[in-house]
């Protein structure tokens, strides 16, 4: 239940600060006063988004802050909750830039965390979940809160997920196996294509160097002559000249010994030169002009442009390209054997499916039954006496070639049926039922399965909305049953309804020096009679 809540600058509101109690406690007040704007801040302390624009005009951040108290012993609200207190202290604000904070007993936490938390602290009702209790997907949803059943809901929807990414899988083997003939030869011809080239990274480079030679060996062997000629061959060569340095580098050697360290140093070079001189020869001997090399060469280069238009701008990307289309290869030939492992894993993954679906529809079906009874006797308490509930169940059957029919919610379909008068046949709720009746059908989900949520707080946002004279009446006598178990706020404009609640507080708008301001006032119980 909310003990304490302070709304900051909201809209119309400023500051107000309200200490609730347990049981039963209206808003009243005019309509536009502000009285929709104190459940918007309640919804937004618990995680609902903000922006900047609902700051009121002139001010910098809008805050709200309240005390929750709780009954768990166990569960997310106790672990909140330190050294045993039942007490958890929130606070959110969001500033004029959008960005915002929320804290749990002054500890910082993402905004999610107080969304997490709302569930098991209130319950809001409003006129909006008359739209959202006619459409056949939420009807499911109240079925299966009733029936505690959204864990085995989980485990379902969890396996039909599974079971809707095997069935692509399969059926992405099928489309493939279809063409696969027609893919493995075109596979087989590039696989051939490249491998018959017998490519390595640096082959292209080293045909560059030894096309390069061949086509150019009348010159080299030109130079070649050239240079043995300056070597050796020639009466001025290199050869001769050193060799007549060396002998005057002797002769000197004889007189100062300073002149035989240049002498070796020559020598060695002359060495040096001799064995360039034998390179030169053994070169020359080698070196061949080979048209028909030359041509070979010229073919090869050819077929690899040829294979880099096809499969990649260089030999690595051509070679990657192979492994790939290899790859490719090897997955096709085994289809056959992959698809039957597929086809026997979905089996398998199928009868999970079916079998945890069958369990989650014995549970509906028997608790279908319970739920249709206790809403015919709440609505009947509500003055809808001669009325019938019926939940329509419509089974379906699950094909695993037919993804559709795999539903993460189960294998049946269920609808809300009533006939709000005697004599008129069950119909869909979604198409007769009026704004009355939904808030009566509205209430009466509400109350059932609350015995397990003891102080929760139960807001009802103008609850009576299509209602009036005798039918408010029981309404408010419900709601007032229900604030034995819980903490119930309701906004309401009927006098019916505020005269059977513990606690009043009139909405006020006032208007001082120009600016409207939003004022709450609890009731005394003369000024209650009086309003």
């Amino acid at each position: 239940m909310i003990k304490f809540l302070r709304i900051k600058n909201l809209a119309t509101i400023e500051d107000i600060t309200l200490d609730l109690k347990e049981g039963f406690s209206i808003l009243t007040g005019e309509t536009g006063a502000g009285k929709s704007i104190i459940i918007d801040g309640i919804r937004f302390i618990l995680g609902e988004k903000g922006s900047a624009e609902m700051i009121r005009t002139g001010k910098k951040e809008t805050s709200v802050e309240a005390i929750f108290y709780h009954a768990q012993d166990k569960g997310k609200l106790s672990d909140l909750s330190s050294d045993g207190e039942k007490e958890i202290f929130i606070q959110r604000n969001i500033s004029e830039q959008g960005t915002g904070k929320g804290y749990i007993n002054g500890i910082l936490v993402p905004i999610k965390k107080l969304k997490e938390i709302k569930d098991d602290l209130i319950d809001i009702y409003g006129q909006s979940d008359h739209v959202f209790l006619r459409q056949v997907e939420n009807q499911l949803d109240y079925l299966d809160y009733y029936a505690n059943a959204f864990s085995l809901r989980r485990e379902v929807s969890h396996t039909a997920h599974e079971l809707r990414k095997l069935i692509r899988e399969k059926k992405g083997l099928e489309a493939k196996e279809k063409e696969r003939e027609q893919r493995l030869d075109f596979l087989d011809f590039q696989i051939k294509e490249i491998e018959k080239a017998q490519l390595s990274p640096g082959d292209e480079e080293d045909i560059h160097y030894e096309r390069n030679i061949l086509k150019n060996a009348e010159r080299i062997s030109i130079l070649i002559e050239e240079a043995m000629n300056f070597s050796y061959n020639q009466e001025n060569s290199i050869s001769s000249l050193l060799a007549s340095l060396q002998n005057v580098l002797g002769e000197l050697s004889g007189f100062d010994k300073a002149f035989k360290e240049a002498n070796e140093a020559i020598g060695e070079f002359a060495i040096t030169i001799g064995d360039f001189s034998d390179f030169l020869i053994k070169f020359k001997e080698k070196q061949t002009s080979s048209p028909e090399k030359l041509e070979t060469l010229e073919e090869r280069l050819s077929k690899i442009e040829k294979l880099k238009r096809k499969y990649g701008t260089t030999i690595i990307e051509i070679l990657s390209y192979l492994e790939k289309r290899k790859k490719e290869y090897n997955e096709l030939s085994t289809c056959h054997e992959k698809l039957a492992e597929l086809n026997t894993e979905l089996d398998k993954k199928f009868k999970e499916y079916t079998a945890k679906a069958e369990k989650l529809s014995l549970l509906r079906k028997n608790k279908a039954l319970a739920l249709e009874k206790q809403i015919e006797r709440e609505i009947g308490f509500l003055g809808m006496k001669k009325a019938k509930f019926k939940i329509n169940i419509k089974s379906l059957s699950p094909d695993p070639d037919t993804m559709e029919k795999i539903k993460s919610s189960g294998t049946e379909e269920i609808e809300f049926l009533i006939s709000p008068n005697p004599g008129e046949d069950l119909k869909p709720l979604r198409k007769i039922a009026s704004g009355g009746e939904l808030s009566r059908i509205m209430l009466a989900l509400k109350s059932i399965g609350k015995e397990t949520e003891k102080l929760k707080t139960l807001i009802f946002d103008e609850i009576d909305s299509g209602i009036g004279g005798k039918t408010a009446e029981f309404v408010a006598q419900k709601l007032k049953v229900l604030s034995n178990q819980h903490q119930v706020m309701c906004i309401t404009h009927l006098p019916q309804i505020a005269s059977f609640a513990a606690h009043h507080y009139k909405i006020e708008k006032k208007i001082e020096k120009e600016r409207t301001f939003t004022r709450v006032k609890k009731l005394s119980f003369e000024e209650r009679v009086k309003e």
